[in-house]
């Protein structure tokens, strides 16, 4: 039987844990007694090569703007070796989609198409794929920002225009359609975004084919090669396979020289805590929303969903022939298993066929943009909003309340600069909350210093079990409602989020540029 999540709140299901939770075990039961490939019988990790997402061209160019058009399908891959084929949703029909790179100081239209299938079957559930698409790390407009109820069913399409006003970084966008998230990035609705400005270029840190994207994400695989949906009860979804840029565990083959790694956890529940197997160091020279003021060199780095961190490994300590392994330890609330503590493997092959930008500076971002948080200090806050991330009566909820549009829980004037206090008292889970349209700085974390790979500015913020985190941020550069929400996408999905305003008149994220029909599309 397939009932739509629509139809279950209709029903009333949604709402009772006794009448829906034992129909639900029993599936997931089923599916892992009969379908699911024992970890056992996994492909070996490093048996096939690293690739990159091919990059975007824009169909057109004027004075001010680029333009793009993606559209969304269902396709069938290769993923697993030894195994079937794989459907999946992609941008362009390829996961994670093709990589966007903006020129700072030009605008963006990206034409987003929805050609999925009318109707579609994830897990026990069949739904409409409608999409909305979020760039995640862009001070969009209110109607360009992937709203989660703004959405676009198949057979339609919607121009989104980003400004690009913002600091170099590594953004992403991906899905975000009101209880159907984590369904549609599962299956493979993700890519990145790349920012680059004049000032990130002109630094001899690592660039072109030696600034490389890694997006990483964990799946579950049926012994046909499918995807299997199991999100536990709508508590969290944690696959036995590791996937960096869509392939499993790969080897990737590099020089004796420095390399730019464009870290993305693109995964629905699992967050990571990254090492290398010989322990060498690691230097972090930017997080979510930019480059560091300064680097910071780290033995290891936890990454939470829909955080970004741009890390600099340096190959010239290795010999030609030596291998080394980016590592995954174990972190509190994930469910771990032997094949998901290895990520991918650097095999070094030559001898640096470029020496050009192979340094890190001491000095990265001297934060001169108006919007960069890392000048910011507690003092200049005239505002305090507390964030209380917790499970009641078997719902995720922030300040104990689930969804609804009609709802604004915070709202500031353009430009007033908060402390946002955000606690996690779910109890056995950890949370990255995401808040749209800012950057923020992490003042503290349970009353210490943030972690080093933390300081710089952030868009999302890991918080554990038990913890406290402040954060400080000036908010605009728009008016409007923008959202909140714990970046687990099953939770975000359960109503584990909640919206802020920013000033008066803002325009509606809606009705203001609302989806159209395909037959009604003009060339771009």
């Amino acid at each position: 039987m397939e009932l739509t999540r629509r139809e279950a709140l209709k029903l009333g299901l949604l709402g009772s844990a006794v009448l829906l939770l034992p129909l639900e075990r029993t599936a997931r039961a089923q599916l892992k007694e009969a379908s699911r490939i024992p970890e056992s019988k996994l492909p070996k990790p490093f048996q096939v090569p690293f690739s990159v997402p091919p990059v975007l061209r824009p169909v057109r160019r004027d004075a001010t703007t680029d333009y793009y058009q993606v559209s969304m399908r269902q396709s069938r891959v290769q993923i697993l070796p030894g195994f079937g084929k794989t459907t999946i949703f992609g941008y362009n029909g390829i996961a994670p989609g093709p990589t966007i790179k903006a020129r700072g100081g030009r605008d963006t239209v990206v034409r987003q198409i929805n050609r999925l299938p009318s109707r579609v079957v994830v897990g026990e559930l069949g739904y409409e794929p409608t999409t909305s698409v979020h760039l995640h790390g862009s001070d969009s407009r209110p109607q360009y920002d992937g709203y989660a109820e703004d959405v676009s069913s198949p057979g339609e399409f919607k121009d989104y225009r980003y400004p690009n006003d913002q600091d170099a970084r590594t953004m992403w966008y991906h899905d975000h359609a009101i209880h159907h998230t984590a369904e549609n990035a599962y299956m493979g609705l993700a890519a990145q975004y790349h920012l680059h400005t004049e000032q990130e270029l002109s630094l001899p840190i690592p660039h072109g084919r030696y600034d490389v994207p890694l997006i990483i994400k964990d799946a579950i695989f049926a012994r046909d090669g499918s995807l299997i949906y199991d999100d536990e009860g709508h508590s969290t979804l944690m696959g036995d396979v590791i996937l960096v840029n869509g392939r499993p565990w790969p080897t990737m083959k590099v020089e004796r020289r420095k390399y730019r790694f464009l870290l993305l956890n693109a995964s629905v529940s699992r967050g990571y805590r990254l090492v290398l197997s010989d322990s060498e160091e690691m230097t972090v020279i930017g997080t979510d929303a930019g480059l560091m003021p300064r680097p910071q060199p780290v033995g290891s780095l936890k990454l939470g969903m829909a955080e970004r961190y741009e890390v600099i490994i340096d190959f010239s300590r290795y010999k030609v022939g030596q291998k080394v392994v980016l590592r995954n330890r174990d972190l509190k609330n994930n469910v771990d298993f032997d094949s998901t503590r290895r990520i991918m493997q650097f095999e070094v092959v030559s001898e640096a066929t470029s020496e050009a930008n192979n340094e890190i500076p001491g000095v990265l971002n001297p934060g001169n943009h108006p919007y960069n948080p890392m000048r910011l200090q507690e003092s200049q806050a005239t505002g305090t909003f507390k964030v209380d991330l917790v499970r009641r009566k078997g719902q995720w909820t922030i300040n104990g309340k689930t969804w609804d549009r009609e709802r604004i829980d915070e709202r500031c004037d353009l430009n007033q600069i908060e402390v946002w206090e955000i606690t996690n008292n779910s109890g056995g889970w950890f949370h990255p909350l995401h808040i749209h349209l800012v950057d923020f700085k992490i003042l503290d974390r349970n009353g210490r210093p943030p972690y080093p790979y933390e300081r710089g500015p952030k868009d999302t913020v890991y918080v554990g079990e038990g913890e406290e985190v402040r954060v400080i941020a000036r908010f605009g550069p728009h008016n409007g409602r923008y959202m909140i929400h714990c970046h687990n996408l099953v939770h975000e999905d359960h109503d584990m989020m909640t919206q802020f305003e920013v000033g008066e008149g803002g325009l509606d994220p809606v009705t203001t540029a609302p989806p159209k029909p395909i037959s009604e599309a003009t060339p771009l």
